[in-house]
């Protein structure tokens, strides 16, 4: 099994850790084969309900591993094979009923903007950066880029950042929408993020993260009726029931007290 990315479940939180430091975590062909195996596992074992995604070294991810583009010999057909095995990962993840968090340091570039969009919600260290620099190697964004990073901050923003040789420091990216909150030590805060889904209506969470993730992909009438279904789906639980109960039986005490 190849480490280029590690994979552990552990108290209903699985925990994904892109681990190429050496190559800045840069995406070649045996990890993008590596990343669709684990986007499978962590969201297919019926043990997890939240997904922590992060990256060792100094980087969170420089990318695609051009280095190793330029020097295996592969055509552009190779390329497209494995930016198709990356795609099912990452819609694999994005689409799941398990609500992502990630943990950002350092660059964050071209592809690995989509990698870090796979999350729902983004904490970054302060001296992160974002960067696309695809056109600056003749390249075309990929791993989801033109689709959720104009769905995270906009379509002009994402054109700022496409079109133009423009990095964002974590301040702006913060204030662009595209990381939700900046802390010294991400790993940390993303554990508590996730911590507190595991700790609450687990399955809610992930079915509102699914609800939103998919809703824009499909008419909005069957948004609306997959709404009503699985709204129906959590009242009969017992999470559900026990939490409606509970806030319900609160609201007569302050009704009363009134």
């Amino acid at each position: 099994m190849s480490d280029t990315i590690l994979l552990k479940v552990e108290d209903g939180l699985a925990h994904v850790t892109l681990n190429r430091p050496a190559r800045l975590n840069a995406m070649d062909f045996e990890m993008g084969e590596r990343w669709r195996e684990v986007a499978r596992e962590a969201t297919s074992d019926p043990s997890v309900g939240a997904v922590l995604l992060d990256a060792a070294g100094p980087a969170f991810c420089a990318g695609g591993d051009v280095v190793a583009m330029a020097t295996s010999g592969a055509a552009g057909e190779a390329v497209t094979a494995t930016a198709r095995v990356i795609h099912e990962g990452i819609r694999t993840l994005v689409t799941s009923d398990r609500p992502v968090v990630a943990a950002v340091q350092g660059a964050v570039a071209g592809g690995g903007l989509g990698l870090m969009l796979t999350a729902d919600y983004v904490v970054a260290a302060p001296g992160a950066s974002f960067v696309s620099r695809y056109a600056n190697v003749g390249l075309t964004p990929d791993l989801g880029v033109s689709t959720l990073l104009p769905a995270a901050i906009g379509e002009r923003r994402a054109l700022q950042l496409l079109l133009r040789d423009r990095a964002l420091t974590a301040a702006e990216a913060l204030d662009w929408g595209l990381v939700a909150e900046l802390a010294d030590e991400p790993g940390a805060r993303a554990r508590e993020v996730a911590a507190s889904w595991l700790g609450g209506a687990t399955a809610a969470f992930g079915q509102a993260k699914r609800l939103v993730r998919t809703g824009a992909d499909r008419p909005f009438a069957e948004g609306l009726d997959d709404e009503a279904v699985t709204i129906g789906r959590a009242f009969d639980t017992e999470a559900s029931r026990t939490r409606v109960a509970a806030f319900a039986a609160a609201s007569l005490r302050r009704t009363e007290d009134r």
